[in-house]
């Protein structure tokens, strides 16, 4: 099966080059909503990659308890503490208040790193609200649920799941023959009415109308987290304006191409702190000023 694939080439054309007299704030500002005390890492993972993309600000809304290690770790991050530990309709109040008033300014929102399981109301809530601010919106692990992907049809959104999410959202099964996995995609791409990055071997990405798939990254990159990675990597690009299709497409190729580079240098023995930070010099060739 022919299929668009994602390129260097490709890649080149879709960043964007930096303004020379740009200011802090105009290439991309994100926010991360995830953490539970399970999962500690999984923002801090998707906030690192979001950064590495050469955004400008980061803010991470964790619980609370999570707070003071995510501060230690770096100080980079602007944490907004949640003041419960599961997402609840407190939590939801409190980051769309902040947004409103601008008190945080942003231009895409990640939902979903580390979040845990349930709660899928009030992430339906806080989804549908960020999105219809126009904001990028990328939805990731539990807080890919049918009631929360039904809420934000039609807008800036990216989805990216695994087989196993996609089983979970979508009630199909995926296999391995690339045909299949493509149109089953398109199919609920189009039914959603946004973008849907499937992970996998390899990828595919498709708006429902427009279908690509990226060959690059290896089997080492089942380690925890490189999931993470690639969802702050597309938080990154739809944050400098990048439209969804492209912002999945380029960031599933820049991923799969740092997790290559970690994979020859490391093996099979490389974190995916590690695939964060081979993303600068993957990205640094794609680098002008105008």
């Amino acid at each position: 099966m022919s299929l668009p694939e994602v390129t260097t080439e490709y890649v080149s054309g879709v960043l964007p080059a930096r303004k020379e007299a740009s200011r802090k704030g105009q290439n991309g500002r994100v926010l991360v909503v995830g953490g539970s005390p399970l999962y500690h890492g999984a923002p801090i993972y998707t906030g690192l990659a979001a950064y590495r993309t050469g955004v400008d600000l980061v803010y991470l809304a964790v619980p609370k308890p999570l707070v003071a290690a995510i501060r230690s770790l770096s100080p980079s991050f602007i944490v907004i503490p949640l003041p419960d530990v599961k997402l609840t309709t407190g939590c939801v109040r409190k980051l769309t208040r902040l947004i409103a008033r601008r008190e945080i300014v942003v231009d895409s929102v990640v939902i979903g790193p580390g979040i845990g399981r349930g709660r899928a109301r009030e992430t339906a809530a806080l989804a549908r609200r960020v999105a219809e601010r126009e904001l990028g919106l990328v939805l990731d692990a539990d807080s890919l649920q049918r009631e929360v992907l039904e809420g934000v049809s039609q807008l800036r959104v990216v989805a990216t799941p695994h087989d196993g999410e996609f089983l979970r959202v979508f009630g199909e099964k995926v296999g391995e023959d690339l045909g299949d996995r493509t149109s089953r995609v398109e199919e609920a791409a189009k039914e959603m009415g946004f973008t849907i990055l499937l992970k996998g071997p390899i990828d595919v990405i498709s708006d429902g109308d427009n279908t690509m798939v990226n060959r690059t990254g290896n089997c080492g990159m089942t380690v925890g987290g490189t999931g993470d990675v690639l969802s702050g990597v597309v938080a990154g690009l739809l944050s400098k304006g990048i439209p969804p299709l492209e912002a999945a497409a380029v960031a599933s190729w820049i991923n799969g191409t740092a997790g290559d580079l970690a994979y020859g240098r490391d093996g099979f023995h490389f974190l995916s702190e590690e695939v964060v930070g081979f993303i600068p010099q993957v990205m640094k060739q794609f680098d002008r000023v105008e």
